[in-house]
């Protein structure tokens, strides 16, 4: 009976150990529905986020920019370059008012200064550059007029001239002196004439007279602004 009582004992102790060994297997296995076991838990902000993707916004899945361009800023146009292709006045667009005294003038008796405009009588801008020439007019004869010797004054640019604008220069003349008929102080004899012959570069030759009485002047010369459409004083 002692013998019997000890083989029981290691029979139980057998069984107890083949049940916990089978218990530890059905913890390590698959759950009842399939699925793994319960992973160990990630740090919060340990998985990286997605990368945000550049070249700006899109709607629909297209770029920012339409016609599916890049989503870059489109190229904003130059800007046309004022004047830019006009053609150069001709003597049929233009007409040269007649001259006034300049408030400014040379001391003396004669005319000193005189101002005058060109103004683009055209329906279209066209442009003047440079110079006016003089030369006194030949009593309706022009192979008899007389050309003034001219100096330039000031930087000769374009001017462009909108329909019914002008541009103004300035004669400014050797001046008689003293009463009557005056004299040259360089002692030629002073001229008069009832009208000048202006001609403007590219746009012909125009006749002027004077607003209030003729152009009396010393050495037949004068000096010429070029000409702008600021109003010479």
């Amino acid at each position: 009976m002692q013998y019997h009582s000890a083989g029981l004992r290691r029979s139980a102790a057998a069984l107890v150990v083949a049940a916990a060994a089978t218990v530890l297997m059905t913890g390590c296995g698959p759950t009842d529905d399939g699925a793994a076991g319960p992973s160990p838990s990630t740090p919060a902000g340990s998985v990286p986020a997605a990368p945000t993707p550049t070249g700006g916004s899109s709607t629909g899945g297209g770029g920012a920019s339409s016609g599916g361009g890049s989503g870059g800023t489109a190229p904003t146009p130059s800007a046309a370059t004022p004047g830019a292709g006009t053609k150069p006045c001709t003597a049929d667009e233009v007409k040269v008012s007649d001259a006034q005294q300049a408030a400014v003038r040379p001391p003396g008796t004669g005319t000193g200064a005189a101002v005058l405009s060109v103004t683009n009588t055209s329906k279209h801008a066209c442009t003047i550059t440079g110079y006016p020439t003089v030369a006194g007019a030949g009593n309706g004869s022009p192979e008899k007029n007389l050309p003034l010797a001219t100096t330039h004054s000031g930087t000769a640019s374009t001017v462009t001239l909108a329909p019914g604008a002008r541009a103004w220069t300035k004669l400014t003349f050797v001046n008689v002196q003293g009463e009557a008929d005056g004299y040259c102080v360089s002692g030629a004899t002073p001229a008069v004439f009832p009208t000048l012959v202006i001609g403007v570069p590219g746009a012909g030759s125009h006749q002027i007279a004077m607003t209030d009485g003729s152009f009396a002047e010393c050495d037949n010369k004068a000096t010429v602004t070029a000409f702008a459409t600021t109003k010479p004083s």
